[in-house]
């Protein structure tokens, strides 16, 4: 075996150690180690963390890493037309737990359905991360708002 590929093995192995029971870069994870903190009134604090991590299916908890956008009293998650896992676990058990830095946020989500509601949180994601989300109309998309439980 060649010491490159010997180096790709041992790195690969370090990379799953390290990323054990959280999301790591695109892959999932699992159950979100942290301290359970309350809920904020406002989540404005979130502007200059581009992203969170969520854990969703309280049962065989699945967590990922993904952009969140505050605005107010809501945290928002977009997931544009994609039908992804976590908007298929949240469709069945709106309960979901963000981590932010070190603590942990127990939450339930809500779909958005309301087009004002869907402007605000837009102009917010545009604010923060320099883009409009690629489809506005709140119909074919997945926007979710969370919110205490």
């Amino acid at each position: 075996m060649s010491r490159f590929r010997s180096l790709l093995i041992v790195l690969a192995i370090a990379l799953t150690s390290a990323a054990c029971g959280r999301p790591f870069l695109l892959l999932p994870g699992g159950q979100l180690e942290g301290e359970v903190a309350a809920v904020p009134a406002d989540w404005s604090f979130t502007h200059d963390i581009s992203t969170i991590q969520i854990e969703t299916n309280p049962v065989e908890p699945y967590s990922v890493n993904i952009w969140a956008v505050g605005v107010d009293a809501g945290l928002y998650l977009h997931a544009g037309a994609n039908r992804t896992t976590w908007v298929e676990h949240l469709d069945t058990d709106p309960r979901i737990r963000a981590r932010i830095g070190d603590k942990i946020y127990e939450l339930a989500s809500t779909r958005v359905t309301d087009a004002e509601e869907f402007a605000s949180f837009a102009d917010a994601y545009e604010s923060k991360y320099g883009v409009r989300p690629r489809n506005e109309n709140v119909a074919e998309i997945y926007l979710l708002r969370l919110a205490a439980r």
